[in-house]
């Protein structure tokens, strides 16, 4: 009798390795039996996953490209630094687009590298950030100014760096006789006077070393300008003119602003420091302090604490 042609159980698959392995399990006599042979299920039957949920900005678009991609930069070094490789990860974007883009932004000091060649936030944000707080500072600083003006005689700056520059925010004139006038919204150098070697002292390595190429001071008195935590200048800015700058810093100890005084050489002497130094360190930190807790509370005079 002829064999029954085998078909397979729905969920079963004939095959024909198997129907021989039984045919010699039942000792390879008689007609041959077709048997089934359970198959795991083709890839086309397994169930569709989803791709996972690319990485989200903090923000919404704003529909500029450039400008949103290198937000979301930005947004991932918050939580510390990272490199090229991470950033990538962290943004989902091209490795190409994250690296000429982190590139810009280092340009503009708006990222830095670490000493391990992570990017990091840069110290242009910290600038801005400062600055968003100049209405606070100089309205503290208002009277301090004046009180450092009648202490020494001379008149009194607050200056503010802004990028190669320092700006005078706050000033307090001499009244009467030869003074060193410098209205508000004055933009000086970097590169001489007590009050730039102040905002430059306490900088990173890299914008130091970027900072004393051309300037009329040295390495040396920077150092001298953090060990003693004032600077000091003859000459340096203006031939005949000399200055005393101590720092004002924020919560974090970072320096915002210079507290400043100068006049004429012949009045400050050639060693202004010995002089005037405590009394503008004294300002400066009297600022600090209104700056750090509340702008209004502390009414004390030069010289009372």
């Amino acid at each position: 009798m002829p064999a029954t042609p085998y078909s397979p159980r729905p969920g079963e698959q004939y095959s024909p390795q198997a129907s021989r392995s039984a045919a010699s399990a039942s000792g390879g006599s008689g007609p041959r039996r077709m048997v089934a042979q359970k198959l795991p299920p083709a890839d086309s039957d397994r169930r569709p996953t989803l791709p996972a949920d690319p990485p989200r900005p903090l923000h919404s678009p704003s529909g500029i490209g450039v400008v949103d991609k290198s937000v979301m930069i930005m947004d991932a070094l918050e939580a510390g630094p990272a490199s090229l490789a991470q950033l990538v990860e962290c943004t989902g974007l091209a490795r190409p687009t994250v690296h000429r883009l982190a590139s810009a932004l280092v340009h503009h000091r708006f990222l830095s590298r670490d000493v391990r060649g992570r990017y990091v936030i840069g110290s242009r944000l910290a600038e801005l950030a400062s600055a968003a707080g100049d209405d606070r500072l100089v309205t503290a600083a208002g009277p301090i100014l004046l009180r450092l003006r009648d202490a020494t005689g001379e008149s009194s700056q607050l200056y503010r760096r802004q990028g190669d520059a320092r700006v005078c925010v706050a000033s307090a004139e001499r009244p009467i006789g030869l003074r060193d006038s410098i209205p508000v919204g004055t933009q000086l150098s970097m590169k001489a006077g007590s009050a730039a070697q102040v905002l430059l002292a306490w900088e990173d390595h890299e914008r130091l070393v970027e900072g004393l190429q051309g300037a009329r001071f040295t390495p040396t008195v920077l150092a001298g300008v953090r060990r003693r935590g004032w600077g000091e200048s003859l000459g340096e800015r203006e031939a005949g003119v000399a200055s005393v700058s101590a720092p004002v810093r924020g919560p974090s100890g970072r320096v915002l602003a210079a507290v400043s005084i100068s006049g004429p050489i012949e009045r400050l002497t050639r060693q202004p420091g010995r002089q005037y130094a405590g009394v503008v360190v004294q300002a400066a930190h009297q600022l600090t302090e209104l700056v750090r807790k509340n702008p209004d509370a502390a009414e004390h005079g030069l010289g009372e604490q």
